[in-house]
């Protein structure tokens, strides 16, 4: 008699003529749905609704800020440096995308700092999230700034 817990089929035949069987979790959907309606509840409950008529994307009413926390902070440095970059659009110039390198590393240094400052006083979410900022806006700069050498740009930190 075969170990409940042994994954060996019974007999090579059985193994030919069952199909795998996968097993699927309904239930993750009910769970999701469940903590939505969650945090539905413990917004409405602090105030924090959001309006029914709000557009997608738009821009929140005057005022009103996300919490300061160290991600945002780590986020807001990120996205300077990202936008430094000319991965996104300048804020205010109609779509415009420029690249300035030296302030990108500018960003990107002041991240550093930050991560050596809070070392060992971070939570793991926070380390994990300001080092992973880190990598890709250095991965990022060696590539934007190989680009414009290849494209004979000059690069400004050489001036």
């Amino acid at each position: 008699m075969n170990d409940p817990g042994s994954e060996k089929p019974q007999t090579e035949k059985t193994e030919k003529t069952e199909k795998p069987k996968i097993i699927v979790d309904e239930d993750w959907k009910s769970r999701v749905q469940a903590e939505r309606e969650q945090l539905a509840q413990e917004q409405t409950a602090a105030g924090q609704s959001a309006d029914a008529g709000a557009k997608p994307g738009a821009q929140p009413e005057e005022g009103t800020m996300p919490p300061a926390s160290f991600a945002v902070l780590v986020t807001t440095l990120a996205t300077q440096a990202t936008v430094a970059l000319g991965q996104a659009p300048v804020p205010g110039e109609d779509d415009k995308v420029m690249v300035n390198l030296p302030f990108a590393k500018h960003c990107i240094d002041t991240l550093e700092i930050l991560a050596d400052k809070t070392k060992g006083n971070l939570t793991t979410g926070e380390d994990r999230l300001l080092q992973q900022f880190l990598h890709e806006l250095r991965m990022l700069f060696v590539s934007v700034q190989n680009q414009l050498r290849k494209q004979g740009t000059p690069d400004p930190q050489k001036s």
